[in-house]
């Protein structure tokens, strides 16, 4: 019922110029100021003169922020001299830096006192990594583990406050806690809890430097529950800035498509303040695409901006949808950004594109990859992959050349490719086989959630991630 109602009142309850504004340095976030662009470097954060040097790329690409992945007091001492580094060179004002932080609410604390943002995961900051185990919960227990979540939160709270920095609290479907898991299930519902939660605490304690974050590789789940977030907020008297991604959406065409259906329906509904779009490719690669997503919804009341010949219709079970764009990298993403909420939001499960600039052929591939973007219908193997970050394991961009050369003629298949085990048996929990990054040299094979081989070497995992698809076929 939640859902339905999301869905319904989504453009009575939310408007992107209604939400509270956030400040993250000297950048402002939310209300009437644009919607930001940022992405994740994915350079080791302790190489800082390899991360200053992929810095000045995004920053020259278009990057209003700039997220880092931050393990360890290590990281943190080296992520505050990447960030005076930047400032030295940056003349035209400094993009924001913000430290992203899983398992160790101590790190948290230390770089807040360094950075201009955190990113905390509500499904790591107090609850150990998921196992997938149910836990019966009576209802004292359940609040006591609240009550334990606030003393603790609270504390980087007031670092935050001393030292004016901004949080994003941002879950992902990959990594909810197995607390959540065992109340609410793998839910679009349990994912909204486990952000309120912290929200909840963060509003008590008068703390308004907030963006929030919920994000899924499956781009349905993605958008109901972003959609449903704001439902709730809109309940609780809320509007904090929201930021947009779908997690894990691969890379070349189908990593855009995946994003652009994702993140275009809820910008198409006045959703959004950042976006990231999240490539299995260099981070710089990741920007011109989010500049052109927000671009194509940047009218001045952010509703959908057609092309002049542009026509969308919706008859029976099919969504119609055709255009002029001369660009196909353009017509891509366009079609992608509109049909996706459309082939939902009607309950359609066909796509008719035409544009008399390109071959037929390319518009029936392309409306078979929105179509499976979406999760209406399957064509071809899906890559459920990261984006790659300072966590990585092996090189993301060759294991998953490698994987896709033996794997793209099992049709329909879903695979997971993880670079580190932070959201990789979670997040590709949707998968039917997942590669998980284990160890330098090491990967572990799974099936759907369960690890069947473990820490094998990596010149060998392609060759057994076969065998495993054959043994269990």
């Amino acid at each position: 019922m939640h859902q339905i109602r999301a869905i319904m009142d989504i453009q009575l309850t939310y408007h992107r110029r209604h939400t509270t504004t956030t400040k993250v340095g000297d950048l402002e976030i939310g209300s009437e100021h644009p919607v930001r662009i940022q992405t994740m470097a994915n350079t080791s954060t302790n190489d800082i003169e390899g991360s200053v040097a992929q810095a000045e790329r995004c920053f020259a690409a278009g990057a209003e922020l700039l997220r880092y992945t931050t393990q360890g007091i290590r990281e943190v001492e080296s992520l505050a001299q990447i960030r005076k580094t930047v400032q030295e060179f940056r003349s035209s004002g400094v993009t924001p830096l913000v430290a992203d932080v899983h398992f160790q609410s101590d790190v948290a604390d230390a770089a807040a006192k360094v950075i201009e943002k955190v990113r905390i995961n509500p499904g790591n900051y107090i609850d150990p990594a998921r196992k997938f185990k149910q836990i019966d919960y009576t209802d004292e227990e359940y609040q006591s583990e609240l009550e334990r979540l606030r003393n603790r939160f609270v504390q980087l709270l007031n670092i935050c406050k001393e030292h004016k920095t901004a949080l994003r609290i941002g879950v992902n479907h990959g990594s909810l806690s197995d607390r959540i898991m065992s109340r609410y299930g793998d839910t679009p519902e349990g994912m909204v809890e486990s952000c309120m939660e912290f929200l909840r605490v963060a509003v008590a304690e008068d703390f308004k430097d907030i963006v929030l974050s919920i994000k899924a590789s499956n781009t349905r789940v993605m958008v109901t529950t972003v959609r449903l977030l704001v439902w709730q907020m809109a309940e609780e008297q809320m509007a904090f800035p929201l930021h947009l991604g779908v997690t894990e959406a691969g890379e070349g065409e189908d990593g855009r498509v995946k994003s652009a259906v994702g993140i275009g329906a809820l910008l198409a509904d006045g959703i959004g303040d950042t976006i990231r779009v999240s490539l299995s490719e260099a981070p710089e690669k990741e920007l011109p695409v989010a500049k052109a997503l927000v671009d194509y919804f940047a009218d001045e009341q952010h509703s959908v901006r057609y092309a002049k010949s542009t026509q969308v219709k919706v008859e029976g079970n099919t969504v119609y949808y055709s255009n002029d764009d001369t660009d196909w990298a353009s017509f891509q993403l366009h079609a992608a950004a509109e049909c996706g909420r459309l082939l939902w939001d009607h309950n359609c499960t066909e796509l008719v594109l035409n544009n008399s600039h390109f071959a037929a052929e390319d518009l029936v591939r392309l409306s078979k990859d929105i179509l499976q973007a979406a999760r209406v219908r399957m064509y071809k193997t899906e890559y459920i992959s990261c984006p790659g970050c300072g966590r990585t394991l092996f090189d993301l961009e060759q294991t998953i050349a490698e994987v896709k050369a033996a794997t793209a003629h099992l049709q329909g298949l879903k695979i997971g490719i993880m670079g580190c085990i932070v959201n990789g048996p979670g997040e590709m929990a949707d998968a039917d086989y997942g590669y998980v990054g284990a160890g330098r040299g090491k990967v572990s094979l799974y099936k759907g959630k369960e690890c069947v081989l473990k820490n094998i070497p990596q010149e060998e995992a392609v060759e057994q991630l076969l065998e495993l698809i054959k043994k269990e076929s």
